[in-house]
């Protein structure tokens, strides 16, 4: 059997506009040709962004927990940001947030996958990563916003995945991260 892989699809498209431009991301309205007709279609317009489950040497994750706005609730999550720096690599992009959120580095690191977070409603595609080797930085980056109150905490990665199993962390980038490095871990250990 062949291998499952997304499509492209080459559509016409017959307009396109933003019709809302936002501080982060803009919304954007297209029409195109599909089948023997049209359809008009608005989706978030998203830079992109970056991911890190970052493990140490115990198998903990560094977890962060912060305010999201939309769901109303501090959330638990995977350091990551926006793929807003022009030029930028995706792992470089990785790299500064791993420093910028939780203070650290890592020697090792390896790309786990990327996926498309919600592709009815949203062009964004998260590029994550596993990080390993990790060591305390000194920073002087100035958290603001959600960021200025954010909990950092390592839990067992049997334990997020026990949580993600539950549904007690609901987080879709987290719970795709932990579950892509555990199987990665096990993998591993299987070869050893």
């Amino acid at each position: 059997m062949e291998q499952l892989r997304d499509e492209p699809v080459d559509l016409e498209v017959v307009s396109t506009e933003v019709v809302y431009e936002g501080a982060v991301w803009d919304v954007r309205s297209d029409t195109v040709r599909y089948g023997d007709g049209e359809m008009t279609r608005q989706y978030v317009e998203h830079p992109g962004a970056a991911a890190v489950v970052a493990i140490d040497d115990d198998e903990r994750v560094v977890l962060i927990q912060q305010y999201r706005h939309p769901i109303k609730e501090r959330d638990w999550e995977i350091p990551a940001g926006l793929l807003d720096v022009a030029g930028e690599p995706p792992l470089e992009t990785a790299k500064r947030e791993l420093t910028e959120e939780v203070d650290l580095e890592a020697d090792r690191w390896q790309h786990l996958l990327s996926m498309r977070t919600t592709p009815g409603g949203n062009d964004e595609i998260v590029h994550l990563f596993l990080a390993r080797g990790l060591r305390a930085v000194e920073t002087d980056y100035e958290r603001e916003h959600e960021e200025s109150d954010m909990r950092v905490e390592r839990v067992a990665l049997a334990e997020v995945i026990d949580g993600v199993i539950a549904g007690r962390l609901r987080n879709g980038i987290l719970a795709v991260g932990a579950l892509a490095a555990a199987e990665v871990l096990r993998r591993e250990a299987a070869s050893a």
